[in-house]
């Protein structure tokens, strides 16, 4: 690796182990091996190389994600048994990258003023849309764009407040189980009404 990669590597440690608002260059450069001056030449900022991190750490999320879907969903499942799968999937490593979805809190003022975050994020928001419909729905969204991004909004949304109950409330946010049951009680009155 380079110096580059070796920084993205260092800050990635950084991050999962101090968080984003903790961590300092000279953090970054004792974990890569590298020096102050090459985060500069390579990303511009500190504040550049721990965005690039977050969205690093982000996407290993991802991947990591899918495949423990892979492994864990039944795609021939019923929906009620497909989505408490998803969810205990999803559930499952909120505290391995505890840092790195508290670190998405603070790129999201970063992404109000620099627009290439911006639209990273938005970038991953709608892969995330598309991943949802795709996989827990059959919508191919090729086929229908609409549905697709309205089913996966759903579910981006979601995401984004269990999130936020785990962190502020981890003894009483939902578990895949409570979501489960919640859209199954949903299900019922809409089906009744």
């Amino acid at each position: 690796m380079g110096h580059r990669e070796d920084l993205l590597a260092g800050a990635v440690a950084c991050l999962r182990e101090k968080g984003y608002a903790r961590t300092t260059a000279r953090d970054i450069v004792a974990a890569s091996g590298t020096n102050l001056g090459s985060i500069g030449y390579h990303y511009g900022s500190t504040e550049a190389l721990l965005n690039a991190a977050v969205l690093a750490s982000v996407d290993e999320w991802g991947t990591q994600l899918a495949s423990a879907m892979a492994a864990k969903i039944d795609p021939d499942a019923p929906f009620l048994l497909r989505f408490e799968q998803y969810w205990a999937a999803v559930l499952a490593t909120f505290e391995d990258y505890r840092q790195v979805w508290a670190a998405t809190f603070d790129l999201l003022g970063v992404a109000e003023r620099v627009p290439q975050i911006r639209a990273a994020v938005a970038d991953g928001l709608q892969d995330g849309r598309i991943a949802w419909a795709s996989l827990l729905h059959g919508i191919d969204p090729q086929a229908e764009p609409e549905k697709a991004r309205a089913v996966g909004s759903l579910h981006q949304a979601l995401l984004s407040g269990i999130l936020v109950q785990w962190f502020i409330d981890p003894g009483r946010a939902p578990s895949a189980a409570d979501l489960t049951s919640a859209v199954r009680v949903i299900a019922e009155a809409v089906g009744s009404g």
